[in-house]
């Protein structure tokens, strides 16, 4: 007899003689095998799933079958035929009565169904196994005046056979094989191995499920039909063993398959938002409820709106773990007490509608994660989000074509909408500080557009000045030589000042036209006015960073004109004041009286600037600048605007007003 595949029944079936006897001693015990033999022995009789099998239908006639369910089941033809499911059950009749005959008929058996699915494969076994299974529990139950029946019965010896344990195994097989059908449904759903990898592990656990399922059948059928008496219960605990790791791999992959599926929503809702507070609960809100949802506080203080606090709001989102953010935080908390400063309003955008937020990312929290959460929560003003539980969101964060987060800090800026309008403003705050506000990376442009031509005359004026982000620089000059002298001095002292170092402040200082090497100002100074000259424009500024260069231009020379000296501070390429001589002198000769302001104001250059406009101020009073008014004829002339007349207007007043008290911007 050939089979449909070509392979013949006699070259599968045992020989007799001593080749028969050979080949039984190459045939493995299958309960010596291990998983892992077992695995790859199976894998390598698969060729592929090309053949069709019913599963459905066949399930339901099995489970009819055996487990007595009552499924309506069209009279249809269904796959595979009665040939091959008969071919099957013969071959397990005729297996011979011993463990090793077991593993050959069921290699046998998978080699005949190497194009079926592994799904397939077992289900068709127990199928085969339900033809003689089935016709014995029909028989069994014909009434006695039901002569072709009971003839039939007689004939099959029903009445003598006792099958309990077969009927056990049998029916365990049919009930474990739905642990199969749940992991065929999760293979055909083609998920990523990388979103649910569990379902890799589920399959080399179907192998072996496969295996022993079919080898249970092989076993039950000769224990069905009398020509062998295994002990069934060794074939159920191999089968349970193998269904036990399936299902713990399933249970694995349900709940990673439920991630996947509350990652694609999260991911629409990102996508298209609603408004800042759908986007945001897309991010930290599980999407079904539980006991565990997140929190939002305001430092220490617990915020009873939620999420609703960020409703028709902009939002800085602060993103990072919990390791070395303490620079980050001291920004941002800078950046918090900015926002309520004057002015309220800047570029149509109102400070008091930008909040901050930070979503801390912790892969697995522990007890130190947590205390470590808790004690920079302590420190922080803005917003903050607290959750134990995995973060619903953590995927679409750290997707490279969004969030895109991995270790270092970011801090995306969103509008009312939920649309993005910076993927990470930290940079631009980092650089220019609240000066960059609302933060969109144009703002940041714009600054530096509005302050590159000055750094490019101070460094072209300045050889060997460094211009590094982390550092604050002075950059001083005038023409009166004690000033700059006692200047540098004090400058000196600031520098190598306790309270700088240990706060880890850096403080440079260039007296303008002195590089290195250099012990006096070179003629590079003069070359430096020109160039600030040249920027000086009479015609009306369209745009507002020329506007902004304009005033910088007048500031500048309001400045050269103090008769003691002048001074800019910046922080990196952030030109933070423009400074008048004699305030500027005495803010830095007098540290000590504002040195704590440097850590309750969380940086230098605020605290500097506090003092230094109050000293602005003090000096102001005790030298007011009045207006002088003159009666006198000036040599100019100018003609009455009106057409009809045109005859040349008399002067009757010129007014003065010193201008360098006023605030630097504006003098």
């Amino acid at each position: 007899m050939a089979l449909s595949n070509g392979t013949s029944t006699t070259a599968l079936i045992p020989q007799s003689g001593t080749a028969s006897i050979q080949h039984r001693a190459s045939l493995p015990n299958p309960f010596d095998l291990t998983d892992d033999q077992i695995l790859d022995i199976v894998y390598l009789a698969h060729l592929n799933d090309d053949e069709i099998c019913d599963t459905d239908k066949l399930y339901s006639l099995v489970s009819n079958i055996v487990l007595r369910s009552q499924s309506l089941i069209s009279a249809s033809s269904s796959k595979p035929e009665f040939v091959t499911l008969k071919l099957i059950s013969c071959q397990m009749i005729s297996t011979r009565a011993a463990a090793h005959c077991v593993h050959q008929t069921t290699m046998w058996i998978l080699q005949h169904l190497k194009c079926y699915s592994w799904d397939a494969k077992a289900l068709i076994a127990i199928a085969a196994l339900s033809l003689e299974y089935g016709s014995f529990v029909h028989l069994s139950q014909f009434q006695t005046n039901d002569v072709l029946g009971n003839s039939l019965r007689q004939l099959n010896q029903v009445q003598s056979r006792n099958v309990s344990a077969v009927a056990e195994l049998v029916t365990y097989t049919v009930t474990a094989f739905q642990q199969i059908k749940e992991w065929a449904r999760y293979a055909a759903d083609g998920y990523d191995p990388e979103d649910v990898p569990d379902l890799t592990e589920a399959f080399q656990a179907i192998l072996v499920v496969v295996y022993w399922t079919i080898a249970a059948t092989v076993a039950s059928t000769g224990n069905l039909v009398g020509v062998s008496s295994y002990k069934l219960s060794e074939y159920k605990f191999r089968l349970s063993a193998a269904v036990e790791k399936l299902t713990t791999h399933l249970g694995h992959c349900s709940v990673q398959i439920g991630n996947v599926r509350d990652y694609v929503i999260i991911r629409n809702i990102y996508d298209r938002p609603k408004d800042i507070v759908d986007f945001l609960k897309a991010l930290i809100y599980p999407q079904k409820k539980g006991p565990e949802n997140p929190k939002i506080f305001q430092g220490s203080n617990l915020v009873t709106k939620g999420i609703e606090v960020f409703r028709q709001k902009h939002v800085l989102l602060f993103i990072s773990g919990l390791d070395s953010v303490e620079d980050e935080i001291s920004l941002l908390n800078s950046m918090y007490d900015r926002l309520q400063e004057d002015p309220k309003e800047a570029k149509g955008f109102k400070k008091e509608d930008f909040k901050i937020l930070w979503i801390p990312i912790v892969e697995e929290w522990n007890e130190g994660g947590r205390e470590q959460f808790k004690a920079l929560k302590s420190g922080i003003k803005f917003y903050v989000v607290e959750y134990f539980y995995e973060l619903p969101g953590l995927k679409i964060i750290k997707d490279r074509e969004r969030l895109n987060f991995d270790i270092q800090p970011i801090a995306p800026l969103l509008n009312p909408r939920g649309t993005i309008m910076n993927e990470n403003a930290l940079e631009v705050i980092f650089e220019w500080g609240i000066e960059a506000f609302p933060f969109r990376k144009i703002d940041g442009e714009e600054l530096t557009l509005k302050w590159k031509w000055l750094w490019d005359l101070i460094l072209k004026a300045t050889p060997g000045l460094q211009v590094k982000e982390n550092r604050y620089i002075f950059i001083y000059g005038g023409s009166n030589s004690a000033w700059i002298q006692n200047f540098t001095h004090e400058l000196s002292r600031i520098k190598m000042n306790e309270s700088i170092q240990r706060a880890d402040i850096i403080i440079e200082y260039y007296q303008l036209g002195k590089g290195k090497g250099k012990s006096e100002p070179n003629n590079s100074v003069p070359s430096f006015w020109i160039g600030v000259e040249r920027k000086k424009q009479n015609k009306k500024h369209q745009e507002v960073v020329d506007c902004e260069i304009q005033k910088i231009v007048k500031c500048l020379f309001c400045l050269k004109r103090d008769p003691q000296g002048w001074a800019i501070l910046s922080k990196g390429h952030n030109i933070k004041h423009l400074c008048h001589g004699q305030a500027v002198y005495q803010t830095v000769a007098e540290f000590q009286n504002w040195k704590g302001k440097v850590f309750e104001r969380e940086g230098f250059d605020i605290a500097f600037k506090e003092y230094y406009d109050a000293k602005e101020k003090e000096i102001s009073a005790i030298q007011p600048c009045e207006d002088y008014t003159s009666t006198s004829s000036v040599i100019a002339t100018i003609t009455c605007p009106n057409p009809t007349c045109g005859r040349v207007m008399e002067v009757s007043s010129v007014n003065y007003k010193c201008c360098h008290r006023d605030d630097a911007l504006n003098c």
